[in-house]
């Protein structure tokens, strides 16, 4: 473990498995607007992207395209139904409650392009939130993933220097490599136990 000196987490996809979530939000409030989001577009060209470039892409799928301040104000919906469904049933595996819970001798951190409004309150109900030093969400950079600022942030509250960046997507994997910290991608949320515990070995 001695090779690092703390790991940031991503959420959506490493931490918890809400990319399914946030799809059948964006399809419920997308679809008055004759905008038919499919399962397949949503995770190659979607995930880990900022909020209002989702609402761009998702904009240029209607025939004809609606306007943007006229798309844009579904984004308030959309966060209100995630918030509904997520209730029904955590989504960070118990795998996962349990890494974070072992690694109390780390430094630990939460680096996602997700609101905190959305994202602690599920931390709060896995009982995880107060394992983290520090979280840095959307709402607390100017540059979302895949600038580097997200991760240099949470390295800089940690006061860490070789931090392991815990990530499932592109733009995530290109924000902690431009930041010069090591990535460990996992293809699944529940398989993150398993390969962090890997990598830290233990």
């Amino acid at each position: 473990m001695s090779q690092y000196d703390a790991v940031l987490f991503d959420f959506d996809g490493v931490l918890g498995d809400t990319e399914q979530i946030h799809f059948a939000a964006w399809r419920e409030v997308l679809l008055p607007h004759k905008i038919d989001l499919t399962w397949p577009f949503f995770a190659e060209h979607c995930v880990g992207v900022a909020d209002k470039d989702m609402v761009e892409i998702a904009r240029r799928l209607g025939t004809p395209e609606p306007a943007m301040e006229v798309l844009w104000p579904e984004y308030q919906h959309k966060k209100d139904l995630f918030r509904r469904l997520v209730a029904l049933e955590s989504p960070i595996p118990d795998a996962t409650v349990e890494l974070i819970r072992s690694l109390n001798g780390m430094k630990l951190a939460v680096v996602s392009s997700s609101t905190r409004a959305e994202i602690e309150p599920i931390l709060i109900r896995a009982g995880i939130l107060d394992a983290f030093s520090t979280t840095v969400f959307g709402d607390d950079v100017v540059n979302l993933k895949p600038h580097p600022e997200p991760y240099l942030t949470g390295a800089e509250r940690l006061a860490a220097v070789r931090p392991l960046v815990v990530e499932d997507s592109d733009a995530g994997e290109a924000s902690g490599r431009t930041a010069g910290f090591q990535v460990l991608r996992v293809d699944a949320a529940q398989n993150t136990a398993q390969l962090v515990r890997a990598e830290l070995g233990i």
